[in-house]
C-alpha cells in the first residue's frame, strides 16, 4: 500500500500529542530520516508541545491549522488514550494518514467509531504493534497458518518488564498508570502487544477472561500484572501474561500443536516438529525470515510512497481494544466474556 506522497522528495508530518512514553524514540526516528520532516506540533500541554517542537525543529500550531494544511498529509498521534477519539475523528475527516499509538481506543465503542471514520476516509493507518516484525514471530505465524504444527491446542505469550519497580511512570508518564486516561493498567498496556500477536497468529477469540492484580501500590489501584485466557475459534486456548513488576522476563511465545511444539526463550526459538527437517528442539532454530522494520518506520515508509508495506489494519487495532476491554470485564466479573464484534464495513474512499 502506498501513500499520496509518492515521488515527493520530502513529506511533512505533524505530531499531534506527545504524551506517550514512546514519543522520544519516534522523534529520533523522524529526525533521522532525510525524507520526512515535522512541520507542526500540537499538545494540550503547552510546555510539552514546545519541548517536542524544539526536538523536531517544528513549530507549535493549533489543531485547525494542522487539519487544514494540504501540505501535511500525515499526522502522528501520541496523546493520552482518552484523547484519541477527539483527535482521530477530525484527522480522518481531513483525510490525513494516521499513526495512532497503541491501544487505539479505551474500549470497543470509541475504537470502532475511529476505525469506521478511518476506513471511510480511505487513508493509511498504522499503530505500534512492533512484535509482529520479529523473525521468530513471522516464522511461527507462517507455519501455524500452513498447518505445520497440526491442530493447535495451546498458545501462550508473556510480555513483562519492571516499570513499576523502577518508577517509570512516576513523573512525565504518570498518566499511563491512570486507567481513566490510559483505559487500562499494566495488563492492558503491555498486554496489548501480546494480544495483537496472539490474534494475528491464531485469528478471532470467541470468549476471553482474565485476572489482574496490584503488587506495589505505587500507582494506587492501577493493575500492575495480570493473566488472561482466550478461547479461539476452532477450540485452541490461549494465555496472555503481562506485568510491570517482573525483574526478568525470559519467556516469550509458546505454540503447542498435535504435530509440533515451539517455544521462544531469551529471544531464541526452540522448535520440535517432524515436518521440519532438523527441528529436534535441542538447539535454537536459526533459519528465520528477516526482521521487519519497526512499526513506526513502516508507517514512515508507507507515507513516503513505498509499496507493499505491512501495516496493521485499523479494524485489527479496534478489535484489540474490544478484546482487551472484554478481558478486563472478565476480570471484574470472574467469568468468560464475548468481545464486542465490529460493525459492518462502510464503503471505502480512495486516498
Amino acid at each position: 500500500m502506498g501513500g499520496l506522497t509518492k515521488g515527493k522528495a520530502m513529506v511533512e508530518v505533524a505530531l499531534v500529542g506527545g504524551a506517550h512514553i514512546h514519543t522520544p524514540s519516534f522523534v529520533k526516528k523522524i529526525v533521522g530520516r532525510p525524507d520526512v520532516k515535522t512541520k507542526y506540533v500540537w499538545d494540550h500541554d503547552e510546555a510539552r508541545a514546545k519541548q517536542r517542537a524544539e526536538a523536531l525543529g517544528a513549530r507549535v500550531a493549533d489543531l485547525k491549522t494542522i487539519w487544514s494544511d494540504p501540505d501535511v498529509p500525515a499526522v502522528v498521534i501520541c496523546s493520552e488514550t482518552d484523547r484519541h477519539e477527539d483527535l482521530v475523528l477530525p484527522a480522518a475527516k481531513a483525510r490525513k494518514h494516521l499513526f495512532v499509538e497503541k491501544p487505539l481506543g479505551l474500549g470497543a465503542r470509541d475504537a470502532y467509531r475511529m476505525a469506521a471514520a478511518i476506513e471511510k476516509a480511505g487513508v493509511l493507518f498504522q499503530t505500534g504493534y512492533a512484535q509482529r516484525g520479529s523473525p521468530v514471530h513471522l516464522f511461527l505465524r507462517d507455519h501455524v497458518r500452513k498447518g505445520t504444527f497440526g491442530r493447535i491446542t495451546r498458545v501462550r505469550m508473556d510480555i513483562c518488564h519492571s516499570g513499576s519497580l523502577g518508577g517509570w511512570f512516576d513523573t512525565e508518564w504518570r498518566w499511563m498508570a491512570d486507567p481513566k486516561q490510559a483505559g487500562c493498567g499494566a495488563f492492558g498496556d503491555l498486554g496489548t502487544h501480546g494480544l495483537d500477536l496472539l490474534l494475528w497468529i491464531m485469528g478471532d477469540a470467541e470468549a476471553v477472561t482474565a485476572s489482574v492484580g496490584v503488587a506495589t501500590k505505587r500507582y494506587g489501584k492501577c493493575d500492575e500484572f495480570g493473566e488472561g485466557l482466550l478461547r479461539f475459534r476452532g477450540g485452541a486456548l490461549g494465555v496472555l501474561a503481562a506485568s510491570w513488576v517482573d525483574v526478568a522476563s525470559p519467556f516469550g511465545l509458546m505454540v503447542t500443536g498435535t504435530e509440533g511444539h515451539a517455544c521462544v526463550f531469551d529471544g531464541k526459538l526452540y522448535l520440535k516438529c517432524e515436518k521440519i527437517a532438523g527441528a529436534d528442539g535441542k538447539t535454537p532454530w536459526t533459519d528465520l525470515p528477516a526482521a521487519w522494520p519497526h512499526a513506526f518506520d513502516l508507517f514512515l515508509d508507507a507515507i513516503t510512497g513505498k509499496s507493499g508495506v505491512p501495516l496493521v489494519g485499523v479494524r485489527e487495532a479496534a478489535v484489540r481494544s474490544a478484546v482487551m476491554e472484554a478481558m478486563y470485564s472478565g476480570a471484574r466479573r470472574s467469568r468468560w466474556v464475548k468481545p464486542k464484534r465490529p460493525p459492518a464495513r462502510r464503503p471505502r474512499r480512495r486516498a
